[in-house]
């Protein structure tokens, strides 16, 4: 299990391990902090097909056992506009048959084609 971080902050996925949804695999990217002490996350995966929905959720419960912090990323990289281009191409072909072909098909596709043309 990854280390939990006690402070929720923006770039932030972390896996959802309530009973009804660890067989549907949804993860969560924090996207911002709200004053109200909820945070506004994106569904980034889930075998329900809700990726790219929007959601609110208590930013201590992100911090609770029912979340695993998948991944701690830079808040600048959550915002870097490569970066969300490649994220919504890998969620826009998510699914329960998608391939690793698929996967970097999608990922490859999204690059500009300068990225491209460096390789």
């Amino acid at each position: 299990m990854t280390k939990r971080r006690s402070t929720v902050r923006p770039g932030q996925v972390y896996r959802d391990l309530a009973r009804d949804m660890i067989a549907r695999d949804r993860r969560l990217q924090v996207l911002a902090l709200g004053d109200d002490g909820r945070a506004e996350c994106r569904v980034v995966r889930d075998r329900d097909g809700t990726e790219g929905r929007l959601t609110k959720i208590k930013a201590s419960a992100l911090a609770s056992a029912q979340y695993e912090l998948l991944l701690d990323m830079d808040e600048d990289l959550a915002t870097e506009p490569l970066y969300t281009a490649i994220l919504d191409a890998l969620t826009a072909v998510h699914g329960p048959n998608t391939s690793l072909d698929d996967y970097a098909r999608a990922a490859w596709n999204a690059l500009p084609d300068a990225a491209r043309s460096q390789q």
